[in-house]
C-alpha cells in the first residue's frame, strides 16, 4: 500500500514539472538563472536526508553506514547523469510546451524497461513488455486525442532542437533511475546515508557548473551566489520544491521497489 501511495504521489509531481517550469517563465523566457534550480534542489535534498539520518542515529540499533571508498566512488556517476538530465529538461521547455514535453517523456517508460533488463539483469515477461509498450503508446495518444486544430499545430510545430532534447531527457531519466536502483540495492545501508552520498556529489557538481558559468561569462552578471535568487518568484520556488520532493520519492522507490513501479505504478503490484 505504501508503494502505491509513494508511486502515485511521484506521478503527480512528475506530471506537474513541465507545467510549473513553464509557469516560472516570463514571456517565454527565464528571468532567473535556471542552472541555480538543480543546485538548490540538491541542497534541499541533502539537508532533509541529513536531518533524517541524524534522527535515525538516535534509535537502537543505529542505521547501517558503509564508508568504504569502493562503494562511495560509485555515487558521482548518477549525480552527473541527473545534473545533465535536469539541465536538458529545463532547456527542452524553452522550445516546447508542457503537453508536448509530457508526450515525449513517455518514451522513458520503454527505455526504462530496456535498461532494466540490460543493466539489472531482471527478466520481464512478454506480457509485461507488451504492457510497457501499450502504456507508452496509450498515454501518448490519450494526450493527443481531442486536441483542437490550434493545439495540434503547436504540438507538431516545435523546433527540431526541442524534440531532440526531449528524447535525450527521457533517455537520461531512465538511465539515471536504473543506475540509482543498482546503487540503492547494492548493500543494506541506510537509505538516508545513501541519499546523502548521492546528493552531496550532486551539490558539488551543480556548484561546479555555476562556477564554470561564471568563468565562461566573464563574471558579467556577478558571482553565482549573488544571482542565486535573482528573478525568483513563487512558481520558481515551487519548481525547486517539486524537483526536491521528486528526487526523495524516487530514491525511496529505488530502495524498496523498482523502476517499473516508478514508471507505471498503476500497472504493477503494490504490496
Amino acid at each position: 500500500m505504501k508503494r502505491c501511495l509513494v508511486a502515485s504521489l511521484l506521478t503527480v509531481l512528475t506530471s506537474s514539472q513541465g507545467i510549473l517550469t513553464n509557469l516560472s517563465q516570463t514571456n517565454g523566457k527565464y528571468k532567473y538563472d535556471y542552472t541555480t534550480i538543480p543546485f538548490l534542489a540538491e541542497v534541499f535534498k541533502l539537508m532533509v536526508s541529513s536531518v533524517f539520518l541524524w534522527r535515525d542515529s538516535k534509535k537502537s540499533p543505529p542505521p547501517k553506514v558503509t564508508t568504504d571508498w569502493r562503494t562511495v566512488r560509485l555515487f558521482p556517476i548518477p549525480s552527473i547523469i541527473y545534473l545533465i538530465h535536469i539541465n536538458v529538461k529545463i532547456s527542452t521547455l524553452i522550445y516546447v510546451d508542457a503537453s508536448t514535453y509530457q508526450i515525449m517523456g513517455n518514451l522513458k517508460i520503454v527505455t526504462t524497461g530496456i535498461l532494466f533488463r540490460l543493466f539489472l539483469k531482471k527478466k520481464l515477461s512478454n506480457l509485461q513488455w507488451m504492457a510497457i509498450v501499450l502504456l507508452a503508446v496509450g498515454t501518448t495518444t490519450s494526450q493527443v486525442k481531442g486536441c483542437g486544430e490550434a493545439s495540434c499545430d503547436s504540438l507538431f510545430s516545435a523546433p527540431i532542437q526541442g524534440y531532440m532534447l526531449g528524447i535525450l531527457s527521457a533517455c537520461l531519466s531512465a538511465l539515471a533511475g536504473v543506475y540509482t536502483e543498482f546503487l540503492m540495492k547494492k548493500n543494506n545501508d541506510s537509505l538516508c546515508w545513501q541519499n546523502i552520498q548521492l546528493y552531496m556529489f550532486g551539490t558539488i557538481f551543480n556548484m561546479a557548473q555555476l562556477v564554470m558559468d561564471d568563468f565562461r561569462g566573464g563574471f558579467e552578471k556577478g558571482p553565482w551566489w549573488q544571482r542565486l535568487f535573482n528573478g525568483y518568484r513563487i512558481t520558481t520556488w515551487m519548481v525547486v520544491l517539486n524537483l526536491s520532493s521528486t528526487g526523495l520519492l524516487v530514491s525511496w522507490l529505488m530502495k524498496y521497489a523498482d523502476n517499473i513501479v516508478r514508471c507505471i505504478p498503476h500497472r504493477w503490484p503494490c504490496y
